[in-house]
């Protein structure tokens, strides 16, 4: 019997359209002999739908049309019966990125349901996405990171000039502003003065209630991909030539022109030490499955974590499956394979805890 494998996309999230690309490449890549593959698309507003067993290559994935009258639980509730009533073999593939898909919601919902699902857990989700979380994490354990400060909406409604002069004392400018709990380059803004810092704050707080405010580092962006569960392994080094200052949304997903470079240009020593603290931000996060960890390389060769990604873009295009293809040869199709392995490896784990006294 074939593995069910539902690959969920779309999501209330600012990414809503990144995971959708995602979500395309996933399902096309899954060999339809050996799994029966389902598409489960979750709109902007939170209602959930599948469209059935996709047998075909998808150019796109398109939502549907939703029931007006349908709310998001009811919704919910009728595809979890229609799609997981049987209990057959399964396995979900959440290609959903930021809000509500990459922060350990759905991962909770998914372990309600006992059913393997592909990447990190509850805790390493909810951890990965939140930047200002996982910078403290990283202090407490010695990961070199740039000078940060975090605040919320709260602290700074009460205390605005006291925050200004905090980032302004402790930070500097240049320094970038960012939402905590998003990706894609959504919400971050570049900022040379105070005028601009204020802009950027109020910009910043309508995507998310927190806020990071980093120490501009001058240094080539780079990534490795980590694959694995209790024992993971790294990728080579890649990075991007950029033609701005800083990665935007446009630079990444509409303008195209981002020439990325892999492996990257650097001493051996340096690969290997970008690699023991990509395994080490990997751990000390919970880690399973998948993680990208992006760094700054400056021209001295010091190496700064900018930031994790839990579930990374992943697109035919995406710097993850190039690090791993230029790293040992894997192909897509085969690292989504090995995702899927990983998870039922570790959902077989989990139904070892006892959870009862005896």
């Amino acid at each position: 019997m074939k593995t069910q494998v539902y690959v969920l996309y779309g999501g209330k999230s600012v990414e809503h359209e990144i995971s959708k690309r995602t979500a395309v490449a996933i399902i096309n890549a899954l060999d339809k002999e050996k799994y029966d593959v389902y598409s489960i698309y979750i709109s902007s507003e939170g209602i959930w739908g599948t469209t059935g067993m996709v047998k075909e290559e998808l150019k796109e994935l398109q939502e549907g049309k939703s029931d007006s009258a349908m709310t998001p639980t009811l919704s919910l509730a009728k595809v979890l019966q229609e799609c997981f009533s049987q209990r057959e073999e399964c396995v979900v593939i959440p290609a959903l990125h930021g809000t509500h898909g990459e922060d350990g919601t759905i991962q909770g919902l998914l372990e309600l349901m006992d059913v393997p699902y592909v990447g990190n857990g509850i805790l390493s989700s909810a951890i990965g996405i939140d930047k200002a979380m996982t910078k403290e994490i990283f202090s407490k354990v010695g990961i070199p990171q740039a000078e940060y400060v975090f605040f919320t909406l709260h602290e700074w409604q009460r205390h605005t000039n006291r925050v200004y002069d905090q980032i302004e004392r402790k930070i500097g400018y240049p320094c970038f502003v960012k939402p905590a709990k998003l990706g894609s380059s959504v919400g971050i803004h570049r900022c040379q003065n105070q005028d601009e810092l204020k802009e950027a704050v109020k910009d910043s707080f309508t995507f998310d209630q927190k806020i990071v405010v980093d120490k501009e580092v001058i240094g080539r962006e780079m990534q490795i991909a980590v694959i694995g569960n209790e024992d993971p392994k790294c990728s080579v080094a890649g990075e991007y030539i950029l033609e701005k200052s800083f990665m935007d949304y446009n630079a990444k997903y509409v303008d195209g022109k981002l020439i990325p470079i892999i492996p990257a240009n650097i001493p051996d020593s340096l690969h290997q030490k970008m690699q023991e603290i990509s395994q080490q931000a990997f751990q000390v996060l919970n880690g399973s499955g998948l993680m990208r960890v992006d760094f700054f390389v400056t021209e001295e060769n010091e190496l700064y974590v900018n930031e994790v990604n839990t579930f990374p873009g992943f697109t035919g295009h995406s710097m993850f499956p190039a690090l791993w293809e230029a790293t040992n040869g894997i192909t897509y199709s085969e690292i989504i394979e090995k995702f899927i392995d990983l998870a039922i490896e570790r959902h077989q784990n989990s139904r070892q805890i006892q959870y009862t006294r005896g």
